[in-house]
């Protein structure tokens, strides 16, 4: 069974919108820390989802 942690604080990623969790590597800049992956801070979940709609996006 996982051990789960209830009580970390969370914030909304400023690209996808989804829910993240607190992360001891950004203890230092929690306050700073906007996007909840590499992929959403540099804009590439962005290009993904607009390349999808263009297509017809069905996965």
């Amino acid at each position: 069974m996982a051990h789960r942690k209830p009580n970390l604080p969370e914030k909304t990623c400023a690209a996808c919108g989804r829910p993240f969790a607190w992360r001891k590597k950004w203890a230092r800049d929690w306050d700073q820390v906007r996007f909840c992956s590499d992929a959403c801070r540099t804009g590439r979940y962005d290009a993904a989802k607009q390349r999808a709609g263009k297509s017809g996006g069905a996965a």
